[in-house]
């Protein structure tokens, strides 16, 4: 079996996620080594709350980063198998590239602090906004979003599964491009209670202040494949990595091609690796024949080494 692990961004965090885990010493010393490096406590927010603080992108972002390598230890504890790629969505690649030893995870942590800083700071509150379109065609939702931007920004930013697209942009053209895909035929529109329009053309100035962090931080050629959002590419050099990181921050994600660049490199299981289990439902959809799995608790983070150990 060829195998591979993609780790979750912002959306898949809950209170109380990693008690899930047991009372793991290796879940516990990764927040402990994330909260030094943050300055604050990671594991009381995560264990205590309150819930508002945790969706707040400023706290979600560092957080599920942690919480991602906390459960890559803990499969690295068990003598779980390397897998032969790995991907994150979003938020998810810095995960993957601390994984793959391109980054530190102490390095990683306030890096993910200042980019979600970046990406609110980027537009006005209210300004933007962000919707899930339900099956439409991605390629119809592109041309709509290019219909009713008239001057503003409204485009396809999030290509999750065939099914659900993710447009983003200024509030009123998103609005109406919403609209209008209902009309076309969509099953469903939805807002989405999100703080900034992620991955839109209006994060470049996030895009612009993440690139002066990235000079000075150290990178170092994967150890693991690692397939990014921005090019659907595996990048070994450094400095490649550190631009696709740069132009991720305002381009689309490109999911569904993550996953089947994956299948096309002979993967035939993906496993989430980290809590919540979203990324293993849309696996199933990006790629026929493609099993997804995820271990979003210890026994699942069991059962999937007992499966890749055969």
């Amino acid at each position: 079996m060829k195998f591979a692990f993609v780790f979750p961004g912002q959306g898949s965090q809950s209170l109380g996620m990693m008690s899930a885990y047991g009372d793991s010493p290796v879940i516990r010393a990764t927040f402990d080594e994330a909260s030094a490096a943050l300055g604050r406590d990671l594991w009381q927010l995560v264990s205590a709350g309150p819930a508002e603080a945790l969706s707040q992108t400023v706290n979600t972002q560092p957080l599920m980063l942690t919480a991602g390598i906390a459960v890559w230890r803990l499969w690295q504890e068990k003598q779980g198998p390397q897998p032969a790629m790995v991907a994150g969505h979003s938020l998810g690649e810095y995960a993957a590239l601390v994984a793959a030893g391109v980054l530190e995870l102490k390095v990683a942590v306030p890096l993910v602090e200042l980019r979600a800083k970046a990406m609110q700071d980027a537009v006005p509150a209210g300004v933007g906004a962000m919707a899930a379109i339900l099956n439409l065609d991605a390629e119809k939702i592109k041309a709509i979003c290019a219909e009713q931007a008239r001057g503003e920004v409204v485009q396809a930013v999030n290509f999750n599964s065939p099914e659900q697209t993710v447009i983003a942009g200024h509030k009123a053209a998103v609005e109406r491009a919403a609209e209008a895909c209902k009309a076309a035929g969509a099953k469903r529109a939805v807002m989405l209670p999100v703080s900034a329009p992620f991955h839109s053309a209006l994060m470049q100035p996030a895009a612009e202040r993440l690139q002066a962090a990235l000079v000075d931080r150290e990178f170092k050629a994967p150890a693991i494949p690692v397939v990014n959002n921005v090019d659907v590419a595996v990048v070994s050099d450094p400095a490649g990595i550190r631009a696709a990181l740069v132009r991720q921050a305002a381009s689309p994600v490109r999911w569904v091609e993550t996953i089947r660049a994956m299948q096309a490199a002979g993967i035939t299981q993906v496993f989430e690796c980290g809590p919540g289990k979203v990324l293993a439902g849309l696996t199933k959809r990006c790629a026929d024949g493609l099993a997804g799995g995820a271990m979003n608790d210890l026994a699942s983070v069991e059962s999937t080494l007992a499966l890749v150990k055969g």
